[in-house]
Parts: C-alpha cells; sequence; structure tokens
C-alpha cells in the first residue's frame, strides 16, 4: 500500500518565517509569485566570514537554493511533487558587501521532470555579487 502525500503548497510565503535555518539567517521574502522571488538577506556576524568581512559564499549558496524555491513552489501543479534540488551552480562576481543583500529568482523553464532557474545575489546599491542557477527535480504522481 503507498502513502499518499499530500499536495505541496502553492507556496511557502505563510511558512517561511517558520523555517529556523531563514529566521537564523536573517532572511525575509520581499516579492513572491509564481516564477519569481526576492528574499532580503540582514546580514550579521552570522552570516559574514568571507573576504573583507562579505557575506560568506556558502551562505550565498544556500540562499540561492531557498529562492529558487521561493519562485518554482507555486508552479507546481496538483500531481507534481518536489523532489529536491538536482543541481546548484553558483558563480562569484564580486564580495557581498552591506547591511541587506537581495537574491531574486526566476524560473526559466518548468517541464514535467525538472525545471531551471536563475538567482541574482544583489547588493544594496544594485551591483550584482553572484549569479546562481539551479536545477530542480519534479515527480509526476501517479
Amino acid at each position: 500500500m503507498v502513502e499518499e502525500q499530500p499536495a505541496p503548497a502553492p507556496g511557502m510565503r505563510g511558512h517561511f518565517a517558520e523555517f529556523p535555518f531563514h529566521k537564523y539567517l536573517g532572511l525575509t521574502i520581499e516579492e513572491a509569485r509564481p516564477g519569481f522571488a526576492r528574499l532580503c538577506l540582514h546580514t550579521s556576524e552570522r552570516t559574514l566570514g568571507g573576504i573583507g568581512n562579505s557575506v560568506h559564499g556558502g551562505i550565498l549558496a544556500s540562499i540561492v537554493d531557498i529562492a529558487m524555491l521561493q519562485a518554482l513552489f507555486p508552479l507546481f501543479g496538483p500531481n507534481e511533487e518536489p523532489s529536491g534540488t538536482a543541481d546548484l551552480n553558483i558563480t562569484y562576481l564580486r564580495p557581498a558587501l552591506g547591511e541587506r543583500i537581495y537574491a531574486e529568482a526566476t524560473v526559466l523553464k518548468k517541464g514535467r521532470q525538472q525545471a531551471v532557474t536563475e538567482v541574482s545575489i544583489i547588493n544594496e546599491q544594485g551591483k550584482l555579487c553572484a549569479k546562481g542557477r539551479t536545477i530542480y527535480a519534479i515527480r509526476q504522481r501517479s
């Protein structure tokens, strides 16, 4: 007997603040709509550790993953369920400095088995600090 899984939420915005890691990082959602999300990282001693006291690269990679989910999950249909990040690539262009760092995620393509997203990490002056790309696996319920 196969146990039926609950349908994924149309978006995680309502539950975003409940995730301890999001709270720990100081992440908030500024904008979220199907296919796009903009998150804000309120930097702190927890998130710093990169060159010149910038945001640590591992934190930026985590934010790429989190922002991608916010943009992608509202696009899931009733017979689709999340299967996890299959690939995440990030290119660091400059140190992410400032009190606030933004992540803007856009879904480039969503198919039946995977979705491709692009995430821009931007500082308060609007300068691009890093560029991420993800592939997210999707399962179809039978």
